[in-house]
């Protein structure tokens, strides 16, 4: 029990820091930091390499956060 609740941790806040690391891939490929502060708009065109890391990161983050509903159904 103690171990899912570690890896629920180490899958959110890995996840968090893969999504910003695509992003700060994007700003500094495209020095556009108006899109970034914009996210509702859907004016961030990433490249294959950015895509698969922001897709990952966030993968990764909703495997925490379904981790957690699941050890807390549990307990």
């Amino acid at each position: 029990m103690y171990l899912l609740v570690i890896l629920e941790q180490i899958l959110f806040w890995g996840g968090l820091i893969v999504f910003l690391v695509s992003l700060a891939m994007y700003a500094g490929r495209t020095k556009d930091f108006k899109s970034l502060l914009m996210f509702w708009q859907p004016t961030i065109e990433f490249n294959p390499k950015e895509f698969k890391i922001n897709r990952t990161g966030m993968t990764m983050m909703i495997a925490g956060l379904a981790l957690r509903l699941a050890v807390n159904f549990i307990v």
